[in-house]
């Protein structure tokens, strides 16, 4: 099995919004910055996530994304789906064609695990992750580290500007 970026990228940009959805909704573009994520790429995982009802969205100034219900009610399984992942580590997907139209001899095995791994990411909610502390203490670095970035652009803004003032008047 192997989850691809897509699923990942899911994961973990919806986390970032039930990190920070608490006074307003949440731009795609804060989420990217923060998560070094393509806002393009962002803006395709966020269609599904919103089709599947796990996000809204809030048009005009002052829009952006909202979690959808509680974080406690989306499980990372959930998103996975969503964002039309798989779990199954089969290479038959499931169907019991793995070798000469038949079952290969590991079939129930690789069931069994994809079974394992569903019920897994099915029993883990964005509200557990929020409550874990390494996940609290790499979002604080990456709020700080944003926080920076703009303060920087704001600093250059200002200054870009103050120089055209000051050449014009």
């Amino acid at each position: 099995m192997r989850l691809t970026t897509k699923g990942r990228y899911a994961v973990t940009a919806i986390l970032d919004l039930a990190l920070h959805d608490a006074d307003a909704p949440i731009t795609l573009s804060e989420i990217s910055e923060r998560q070094g994520l393509s806002l393009s790429y962002l803006e395709q995982l966020f269609a599904s996530l919103r089709k599947r009802g796990l996000v809204s969205s809030v048009r005009g100034p002052g829009g952006g994304y909202r979690l959808a219900r509680p974080a406690s009610q989306i499980s990372v399984a959930d998103v996975i789906t969503a964002v039309d992942e798989s779990v199954d580590v089969t290479r038959c997907g499931g169907l019991g064609n793995c070798q000469d139209g038949g079952r290969c001899l590991a079939h129930d095995l690789w069931m069994g695990l994809s079974e394992q791994i569903r019920r897994f990411l099915s029993g883990i909610t964005l509200g557990d992750l929020l409550e874990k502390q390494t996940v609290q203490e790499v979002a604080a670095k990456q709020d700080a580290r944003h926080s920076r970035h703009v303060c920087e652009q704001s600093r250059l803004v200002s200054m870009g500007l103050r120089g055209v003032g000051v050449r014009g008047g």
